[in-house]
């Protein structure tokens, strides 16, 4: 929602500016607001019909069209309102009239006892003119006495019994904006009813619910990934969170990783003053206390000593960079446990449910304001709403091939950490008209900078630090057969060196290792040594020919450009300087006589930045910079990173910004509305499949399972003795309906009584009875087997 607040006075000092700019900031959760002042419209002079307007007059009105409603405040002179008012008033309905069917609420302050009440009688009369004709909001009379006395130093009220009756007054302007702007036409059919949405279950997403819960909010997970996969890449993760002691030092490092870019300064200060602080979140909502990377971690701890945090330490602040750890170890998410479990420690107000993909963002006309998210979970559509706050936490678009073609220029990319990030928030946000940012930024990792083994689809690759892939006779080709980049270069998450800028080697559609049979006998005897090698199946991924035509053909390379390749490598190498690249000259050795060897490699992706673009607050912008209402963001998904990349950004992101976000999100909102649907309340798909997996199970007894049911899952045990159903107990459901609640009564002793799961379904529970007739086969399907 958007509006509008005229201060109603052109004085340089004016307590009713005060007071539309502390509601400018306390109601910024709900709606976007401008202050407009008046004190450049000149005084009123009817124009002829050829004359413009001033152009302090038309930039009023432009802002008075584009908002939803309009606010003014108004002081009182001589039991009146002031002339300047008056005078925009009449510029305003002379010869155009952007105030006609606007919806507009009063306010006003004063010095003394009145609170500008005959201001604001008369201020009543005047919009209800003709030719002016406002659609006043009518009692709701905020008048604000005693105003020297009302704010403190930083411009807030100071009466809390103020503050309520201000936020109920404004509550009830703007269900007069929604119902004017035709906002009360949104007709949706509601199965389930949440404080909080938080679409995304990995470190953004579960920090965002933690948070909005622990705000008192009923709080719903939603994660496409099935059960044992949530986690999003944190789960994947070596676990580094970066943080830094000096604030400053940190601004100034992270305007150089940006650079040339820029990012909203005040979005970058939210991130790093978080960043600063990461010790105090460690200890005071994770409760650990953090391990420093560079103060605590010794030589023969599980990991190493680093000689330098940073990723750029030639860049400014760079020296105040460190690393957060859960405990002195890495790459075993460590982090992400942490996480999870304070997740489901807050069971009594989060619900998770896992593999359900979330669809569209349910957005109110009118409004802009959002509403709830269409969720596809178990083959149902469900319209789930959310009170006061949806949460984009939904990762980024590595698995999504169309995306990755349009924004990051390649047929496919390998990703090395979740398969479920499938750009489904980049979509949803997009048609609520979010404004995407860094959509082109992406990191790296793997074997070598940017490559690692191909895969088949759908599969993740590798990531490992392996020195015979850079060392010997081994290099790497490009499409047409040719070297690309230097082989043993150090690299940044993906990115080296190139003629003075940090990015990540040229994509090609079928890369290759290529090696003689020196560097195979070196393969063969570190397989020998360690009886395995870091990549299983990399022997029995090798093509080999006798010649470096004959490879060429399988590769399908040009025969010329590889042999010429290699002659150049060898060339190089006796010369001790590799001309093409800079490699250095000692890990290089001549390729001997053959046969050779290649492997299969390919461009792979950590992860995406691009995304929508998220505030200070975490709040997602429009195409016009504004919030859209209700929608907040956290994580990979419009991550900050513009161009360099600091190792443990992305988990400080998710940490900072996942508790901005759950925060702002539950905050309660003026512009809330109620639902009461919540039939598909109270399912936590976590929580379930543990407790089904506790299920004890004696003699003859089987556990059967479906996810069919009107609640989602059902389990059922089953006792099956010499060829007869025994008993069928429903162990676990969630069928809140009457009619759902007879099926689960009744279904077990029809199925027993005719020794079959193929019985008639209890009338008007077809869904229930469904499920649990699939789970009593499910159950029988384990005494076949």
């Amino acid at each position: 929602m958007k509006l509008v607040a005229i201060v109603g006075t052109n004085a340089e000092k004016s307590y009713n500016r005060e007071l539309l700019h502390y509601m400018q900031h306390h109601f910024s959760s709900n709606v976007t607001m401008t202050v407009a002042e008046i004190d450049q419209v000149p005084l009123f002079k009817e124009p002829q019909a050829d004359d413009e307007l001033p152009t302090s007059v038309q930039t009023l009105v432009t802002q008075i069209n584009a908002a939803d409603g309009v606010i003014i405040g108004v002081p009182e002179y001589d039991h009146a309102v002031p002339a300047a008012l008056k005078s925009v008033i009449e510029w305003l309905s002379c010869t155009i009239h952007p105030l006609a069917g606007k919806p507009l609420m009063i306010v006003g302050t004063s010095l003394g006892i009145q609170g500008t009440s005959r201001a604001q009688d008369e201020l009543r009369l005047i919009l209800n003119a003709p030719g002016v004709d406002a659609t006043v909001l009518p009692g709701n009379e905020f008048m604000l006495s005693f105003a020297p006395k009302a704010f403190d130093a930083a411009g807030n009220l100071v009466d809390q019994r103020t503050v309520n009756f201000l936020e109920s007054c404004f509550a009830h302007f703007t269900q007069l904006v929604k119902a004017q702007t035709g906002a009360a036409t949104l007709k949706v059919d509601w199965q389930g009813n949440y404080d909080v949405i938080v679409l995304g279950f990995g470190g953004a997403g579960a920090s965002a619910a933690r948070f909005a819960a622990d705000q008192g909010a009923r709080v719903l997970v939603v994660e496409a990934a099935p059960y044992g996969r949530e986690g999003g890449n944190t789960r994947y993760s070596a676990q580094h969170v970066v943080m830094g002691d000096s604030l400053d030092k940190l601004t100034d490092y992270y305007h150089a990783l940006g650079a040339p870019y820029t990012t909203p300064e005040k979005t970058l200060q939210a991130y790093l003053h978080g960043m600063s602080q990461i010790p105090t979140y460690f200890e005071k909502y994770l409760s650990i206390k953090a391990v420093s990377w560079k103060h605590d971690v010794k030589p023969g701890d599980a990991v190493d000593v680093k000689k330098t945090m940073a990723e750029y330490p030639e860049f400014k602040g760079s020296d105040t960079v460190d690393f957060a750890l859960v405990h002195k170890r890495d790459k075993d998410a460590g982090l992400w446990k942490v996480l999870r479990q304070k997740v489901l420690d807050r069971t009594d107000n989060i619900d998770i449910w896992l593999d359900s993909r979330a669809q569209k963002l349910i957005q109110e006309p009118g409004t802009g304001i959002i509403r709830g998210v269409q969720i596809k979970r178990h083959d149902q559509v469900l319209n789930i709403h959310a009170t006061n706050g949806v949460v984009l936490a939904m990762g980024g678009f590595e698995n999504n091939p169309e995306l990755v073609q349009t924004y990051l220029h390649s047929e496919r990319l390998t990703p090395l950490g979740t398969l479920y990030n499938r750009g489904d928030g980049v979509k949803m946000a997009q048609a609520v008209g979010a404004k995407m940012w860094h959509m082109a930024n992406y990191e790296s990792h793997g074997v070598l900078p940017g490559l690692t083994f191909k895969e088949e689809p759908n599969e993740r690759g590798r990531q490992l630090n392996w020195p015979l892939l850079k060392h010997g006779s081994i290099l790497v080709t490009a499409d047409d057969g040719t070297r690309y980049f230097p082989e043993d270069s150090p690299h940044r998450h993906g990115h080296i060196q190139t003629h003075g800028s940090w990015l990540i080697p040229m994509k090609n559609q079928h890369p290759y290792l290529v090696f003689d049979q020196s560097q195979y006998n070196d393969f063969k005897q570190e397989l020998a040594e360690n009886g395995r090698l870091p990549y299983p199946e990399f022997m029995a991924k090798l093509i080999s020919a006798s010649s470096l035509a004959d490879l060429a053909t399988q590769m399908s390379v040009p025969a010329e450009n590889l042999t010429t390749t290699v002659t150049d490598f060898n060339l190089f190498k006796k010369l001790g300087q590799d001309y093409a690249f800079g490699r250095h000259p000692e890990s290089m050795r001549c390729f001997d006589d053959g046969p050779y060897y290649a492997i299969a490699v390919a461009n792979d992706v950590l992860n995406t930045q691009g995304g929508p673009q998220r505030n200070e607050n975490a709040q997602i912008l429009d195409t016009e910079n504004q919030p859209i209402p209700h929608l907040y963001g956290a994580g990979e998904l419009g991550g900050i990173v513009s161009n360099c990349y600091q190792g443990g950004g992305n988990l400080t992101e998710c940490l900072v910004f996942g508790k901005l976000a759950g925060e702002n999100a539950a905050a309660m909102k003026a512009d809330a509305d109620e639902v009461s649907a919540t039939d598909a309340n109270g399912i936590n798909d976590i929580v379930d499949t543990e407790k089904a997996a506790q299920v004890k199970l004696g003699a003859d007894q089987y556990l059967g399972s479906s996810n069919s049911g009107l609640g989602g899952k059902i389990t059922v045990r089953v006792t099956y003795r010499q060829k007869q159903i025994e008993k069928v107990e429903v162990v676990q459901h969630h069928e809140s309906e009457d009619v759902g609640l007879v099926a689960v009564d009744q279904l077990p002793k029809a199925i027993v009584a005719a020794n079959s799961a193929d019985v008639d379904a209890i009338s008007g529970a077809s869904a229930s009875s469904r499920a649990i007739k699939e789970a009593v086969q499910n159950a029988l399907k384990q005494v076949q087997a």
